[in-house]
């Protein structure tokens, strides 16, 4: 009977730490790539070897105070994720994680990231690290029910990350980079809600979920239609980047660059189609980091930026 115990008590410690990586959703630290953007379309210092560790370092803080964010937010949701088919499996609300040891995880994870962030990037990266928790919980609690803000906040998250990034290496966002980020992201925010939407057919349960949102299924052809309308103007405003004469003297063969507008435009075009035959679960940074076509197009659309610079 002792080594019973004993066996199964071995077997909790995989299982806790499986629940555990699964409440912090690592998957979702995709995102956090945002913060090397800026930095990566600055040609004159992509040799900076010191600013990339420091951005490595704001990258190993931005997930954790991310990852307490999702923390919080399943905890307060635990409830309706428990009448919701596709998030009832979630620690909280499934009562494979205790509240208890959910809060524990959040004190470190909120320990690491402020610390991590105070120690090795600047303040401004701090304040916006900080700025970006204090929404998150808002966001949360009472943001995210409140018709449109909850995407535009999203939309902002995106954006802050870029802004963080550059304050983490000290380089200034042009208005090109943050007009193309608000329409990408404002478009992506809404493929998420859209995606809800299209699951109310499924029960009373995700319906009820969903109207907490503020969104009714009869809305989905109007989210469809914004969505669709904002992530085309991102494709625009690349576009007439492009075209700027300030772009043409910060590339070697900034004509390169042209090939990224139909690379965008399929990529935003596929997602949207995906969407509207219920193939996107939910958010769609975590479909695209899992799907074979959008890693794909993510790596042409690479390949471009480094022929444009002249690597």
């Amino acid at each position: 009977m002792a080594d019973g115990g004993r066996v199964g008590s071995v077997n909790a410690e995989p299982q806790i730490a499986s629940v555990m990586v699964r409440a912090l959703r690592p998957h979702q630290w995709a995102k956090n790539l945002l913060l090397f953007v800026p930095l990566a379309l600055t040609p004159d210092l992509l040799g900076d070897t010191a600013r990339w560790v420091r951005l490595g370092w704001a990258f190993v803080a931005w997930s954790a105070i991310a990852s307490l964010g999702y923390l919080v937010n399943d905890w307060l949701d635990l409830e309706s994720d428990r009448a919701d088919p596709a998030k009832r499996d979630r620690p909280f609300a499934s009562g494979a994680l205790s509240p208890a040891t959910g809060a524990a995880a959040g004190g470190i994870l909120a320990v690491v990231g402020v610390g991590v962030a105070w120690f090795f990037a600047p303040v401004t990266f701090v304040l916006y690290l900080v700025g970006y928790l204090a929404t998150t919980l808002l966001y949360s609690r009472w943001l995210k029910r409140v018709l449109l803000v909850d995407v535009l906040v999203l939309a902002g998250f995106y954006t802050a990350r870029l802004l963080a990034g550059g304050a983490a290496v000290e380089i200034t966002l042009t208005p090109w980079l943050l007009a193309f980020s608000l329409f990408l992201f404002l478009g992506l925010a809404l493929v998420k809600r859209y995606s809800e939407l299209r699951r109310l057919g499924v029960g009373d349960a995700v319906a009820e979920s969903v109207s907490r949102r503020a969104y009714r299924a009869a809305d989905a052809p109007l989210v469809m239609a914004f969505g669709t309308a904002s992530v085309y103007l991102s494709v625009l405003v690349l576009c007439l980047y492009i075209n700027d004469a300030d772009t043409d003297g910060q590339y070697r063969r900034v004509e390169a660059l042209w090939f990224l507008a139909p690379l965008l435009l399929y990529w935003v075009s596929r997602m949207w189609v995906l969407a509207s035959r219920g193939e996107i679960g939910g958010d769609p940074v975590a479909f695209a980091v899992r799907d074979p076509a959008s890693l794909a197009t993510g790596a042409l659309m690479g390949a471009v930026v480094a022929i444009a610079v002249g690597f």
